[in-house]
């Protein structure tokens, strides 16, 4: 059994659905535990795209009751923050988009468009990350006060803003320009420079900055 293994040889030794079993600790009738993680695994392919999975989207998940999904959400989620606060710690350069991406490629995933704010020092250092929009990218909708409140709060000098497309291709539309724009003459007033725009895509994303598309070298499945 997962929990056994992991006792006799590490956590190491554990493969992806087994270490999924031990947070999910039971199966269900007909269904043994490790059948019921590698189908969950299986169904959603990676767990970057598991990470990117609500509870309730969970709770669809014939076998996984309100409990089991609460605590693999939980697991998953303080997996992401250990990653964040390891980037932060390890000085990732997010002056570059690649670094942009390297943060937040679980984007990739997610099935709406979604909006964050990384805010950073007068050094270019990370002062961390909010989501401030959830649902489609609008100028009319997406108002400075909400991109910028969270960079204010922790006394940023710059921002980067960044989303993703649910399309796969991250490629600007002429709503993106506009609101990365808005922004950007926003932050002027404010004091806080927005040193890019960043469109998250499946395998690839584009920087406003650089005026380009980038292919990512982080293997998403």
């Amino acid at each position: 059994m997962p929990r056994e293994k992991l006792l006799d040889k590490g956590a190491v030794a554990l493969s992806n659905s087994e270490l999924i079993a031990i947070l999910l600790r039971t199966g269900i009738k007909g269904k043994d535990v490790l059948q019921l993680s590698e189908e969950l695994l299986g169904y959603y392919g990676s767990l970057t795209a598991l990470l990117s999975a609500e509870v309730n989207e969970l709770l669809n998940t014939k076998g996984l009751g309100k409990a089991k999904a609460v605590c693999l959400k939980a697991a998953l989620e303080l997996g992401q923050r250990i990653f964040r606060e390891m980037t932060e710690k390890t000085k990732v350069r997010l002056d570059e988009p690649e670094g942009v991406y390297h943060l937040c490629h679980d984007m990739a995933f997610m099935d709406r468009e979604t909006v964050r704010v990384i805010s950073l020092d007068s050094k270019l250092n990370y002062r961390g990350l909010n989501t401030v929009s959830v649902g489609l990218l609008d100028s009319s909708l997406l108002h400075p006060r909400e991109v910028y409140k969270p960079a204010i709060s922790r006394m940023a000098a710059a921002i980067i803003l960044v989303h993703n497309h649910p399309s796969g291709d991250p490629s600007p539309s002429k709503e993106d320009e506009g609101v990365t724009s808005k922004i950007r003459e926003a932050g002027e007033t404010l004091g806080i420079k927005m040193l890019d725009h960043v469109i998250i895509g499946s395998g690839t994303f584009y920087s406003f900055a650089a005026g380009r598309t980038f292919k990512a070298e982080v293997a998403e499945k």
